[in-house]
């Protein structure tokens, strides 16, 4: 993808502070992190989101990126692994990525809200779900 800002940087067009490199995969400290050390995984092939990706390719960056949580892990008090996936899920670069963010004690980072629903509710969309996988 000659547009995507992931492509250029696995080509060294553009500069990245690379954490970990291999054949497939490309691990880069994010230019604009949660907390310092905050870490993006990436496959080298361009996939826009977990539904295109490969399940080899997929499988090979999972490995990385548990290496990398593992390290990113070591400098941290957690972690929180995050991937999105379109738009309205936050996804800002249509190259799929997993993120790897440090967090500190005090870091004043909150989880997501929890919500509540009714128990129809959560049948139906139970159903719906189970009926995807089918």
């Amino acid at each position: 993808m000659n547009d995507c800002i992931f492509c250029k940087i696995i080509s060294q067009e553009i500069p990245s502070e690379i954490v970990y490199e291999d054949e497939n995969t490309l691990a880069f400290l994010d230019i604009n992190p949660i907390n310092l050390g905050h870490t993006l995984v990436i496959p080298k092939q361009h996939h826009e989101n977990i539904f295109d990706v490969p399940e080899e390719i997929l499988n090979n960056t999972m490995k990385v990126l548990q290496k990398v949580a593992r390290s990113v892990d070591e400098i941290s008090d957690g972690i929180n692994v995050g991937q999105n996936n379109r738009p309205a899920a936050g996804q800002i670069v249509n190259h799929i990525h997993f993120h790897v963010i440090p967090r500190f004690e005090k870091d004043g980072l909150r989880s997501w809200p929890g919500k509540k629903y009714g128990e129809a509710e959560i049948k139906e969309t139970l159903g719906k779900i189970r009926k995807n996988l089918e």
